[in-house]
């Protein structure tokens, strides 16, 4: 028989390993930069052309590889933090396995440029294809430079998967973000295509997070320091007015690594109860330090899922320090107690008594009589009272409510339901109770306006044109530089439903006109949350660019569960519910209204 097991080339199984270490041009970055961390360096450089397709390159000034270093740095399982098995249990570096300079060289064109201070020249190697192309000696300075171009050229089914340059470019400014964050002692800069995206002066942390985050974070984070012989917690948490609707600032760093751990994050959120909405999620930058045999780092490629030997700790540790940090710098909420609990509820008490409700209260005739002095016993007699014309108020309205309820009827005849009246009860400020011929409808009034928006958004992206309304003195808007790359991808899309938004420079953009549906005033909050939704969108089918973007601006805007609506608010958003397309459910399938007919009702109560 012939023997049919044989073993792979090299280059072949470097490009099968490649495949778990480096997915796409974001896989790289991080590999690159936590190699210039591990070599000791103070300053970093990234350099990407054409969002890491054309060229990833990261310039330090570490310690730098001798000749013999530098080409042993593209053998697989070739590394100098492990020596012996027990090692892998105190790992304190970054990167360890020793596959990422092997992977790389397995599936784009790399060049080396390397030196160490000692030596008088450096190395110069050209990879491709997993085959030294050329190592000679060359002039450089102390550090490394590495430089991949035409990353999967030998592989185009996998270049093929790529996304688009604006898609690449999030994820590599993500993966900076949190190489950058961990390490504020080390000046980083991102240039691309030429521009420079950011520009991080080493400092403390704080001062690294406003550099990232932006300067709204200056005054709104509060500090957390709690030191055990087990394990150490440090960093900062927003206060809770920064809290966002998706989860937008959150980082945590064990061993100044940055993980994902929805297991943590949910103690941090136990930390805000009742601080912070149901729906919304705090932001942090947390690092928590202990010893590395406590934990399991080796559980996953990408290394960003850790286990720990005792998650209930970790997590009652990590509560307990989020907790005492805000209670000490009085975010808690406090009660005035000496009250009785309905009274503190009621809106004379918890909502603020404006300058505009002032002067109506004050302007009155009823107030004025009763704070002049000696007045109290006098009321103005009927032909000065402003009640005078009342009986002609009650008959101009009952005009009114007849002619609507016309209308009304007009407006609705395309829907299923034949409506009594055009009166509404509002339940909870979240529900619409109207009665039909046969029973009534209960409408869910943000789901039904979502049905609306996404309809209105949806007809304005196959050419209708969207209302906008152009803001008499424009608004300026200056974004994380994450954020930025997001919304420059989404200009041309925004146009389309009504916002004319034009970039100026530096991460800053100017909103000239917003969509008529937005609030005049709410222009910049309504982008920054839209940026938000749209970069934790879930769905389980994979929608275009446009279509994110419209569920999105319709989930944003719709009215939400808990406003209070006048009768004609009701009635409009009653009306224009049915007369959508599909008036039934949103666009994700959530149900705008239920029917209860006469019968149904009838068998509930036997009848």
């Amino acid at each position: 028989m012939t023997d049919i097991i044989q073993l792979l080339p090299d280059n072949i199984a470097n490009q099968i390993a490649a495949g778990e270490v480096i997915q796409r041009p974001a896989s790289a970055v991080k590999e690159l930069l936590e190699n210039a961390v591990d070599a000791g360096a103070t300053e970093i450089q990234l350099i990407i052309t054409d969002a890491g397709k054309s060229l990833i390159q990261v310039i330090d000034n570490g310690n730098g590889m001798s000749e013999t270093d530098a080409r042993m740095a593209f053998e697989r399982h070739a590394t100098s933090k492990i020596k012996v098995i027990e090692d892998l249990f105190k790992i304190k570096t970054m990167g360890f396995r020793g596959e990422a300079l092997a992977s790389i060289a397995a599936v784009a064109q790399v060049e080396l440029k390397t030196r160490k201070a000692e030596n008088e020249l450096g190395s110069f190697i050209e990879i491709e294809n997993s085959i030294v192309l050329k190592q000679e000696p060359c002039a450089y300075n102390v550090g490394t430079s590495i430089s991949m171009k035409n990353l999967f050229f030998n592989v185009p089914a996998r270049r093929n998967f790529l996304k688009s340059n604006a898609a690449e470019m999030r994820h590599i400014v993500d993966e900076f973000i949190r190489v950058a964050m961990a390490f504020p002692q080390i000046f980083f800069s991102l240039n691309s295509n030429g521009q420079q995206v950011f520009y991080l002066e080493a400092g403390n942390l704080k001062q690294r997070i406003i550099q990232i985050l932006g300067n709204q974070y200056n005054a709104k984070m509060v500090s957390v320091h709690e030191e055990t012989d087990y394990m150490n917690i440090y960093g900062f948490v927003g206060k809770p007015e920064t809290a966002k609707k998706t989860r937008g600032d959150q980082y945590f760093f064990v061993n100044s690594r940055f993980i994902k751990s929805a297991y943590l994050n949910h103690a941090v959120n136990g930390a805000f109860e009742n601080m912070i909405a149901k729906d919304s999620f705090p932001s942090y930058v947390l690092f928590i330090d202990l010893d590395p045999a406590q934990i399991d780092i080796n559980v996953h490629p990408t290394k960003q899922e850790i286990k720990f030997e005792d998650e209930k700790i970790i997590y009652a540790f990590v509560q307990a320090a989020v907790k005492h940090a805000l209670a000490q710098f009085s975010i808690a909420p406090s009660l005035d107690f000496t009250l009785n609990a309905e009274i503190q509820n009621l809106e004379a008490v918890n909502k603020p008594f404006t300058a505009e409700k002032k002067e109506a209260a004050s302007s009155s005739n009823l107030f004025k009589t009763f704070t002049q002095k000696n007045q109290a016993h006098f009321i103005e007699k009927n032909d000065k009272n402003e009640l005078k014309h009342w009986k002609d108020f009650y008959e101009s309205e009952k005009q009114e409510v007849k002619s609507e309820k016309l209308e009304f009827e007009q407006k609705t005849i395309n829907s299923p339901f034949s409506f009594l009246h055009s009166q509404f009860i509002q339940l909870h400020n979240t529900y619409i109770i109207a009665a039909t011929n046969n029973g009534f409808i209960l409408v869910h009034q943000q789901l039904a306006h979502e049905r609306i928006l996404y309809e209105k958004f949806s007809a304005a992206s196959h050419g209708q044109q969207m209302p906008a309304q152009k803001s008499l003195f424009p608004i300026s808007l200056e974004l994380a530089a994450a954020d930025a790359v997001l919304l420059e991808e989404l200009l041309p899309d925004l146009s389309v439903i009504g916002y004319q938004i034009e970039p100026f420079g530096s991460n800053t953009f100017v909103i000239q006109a917003s969509p008529a549906d937005v609030l005049q005033g709410n222009e910049k909050n309504s982008i920054e949350l839209l940026i938000e939704q749209f970069k934790h969108f879930s769905s389980d089918v994979k929608f275009s660019k446009r279509e994110k973007l419209i569920r999105c601006m319709s989930r944003q805007q719709a009215i939400k569960a808990g406003q209070n609506l006048s009768q004609k608010e009701m009635q409009t958003l009653v009306e224009e519910l049915f007369q959508c397309t599909t008036p039934n459910s949103t666009a994700s399938g959530a149900p705008t209204y239920l029917e209860f007919k006469e019968d149904y009702l009838d068998r509930m109560f036997g009848k």
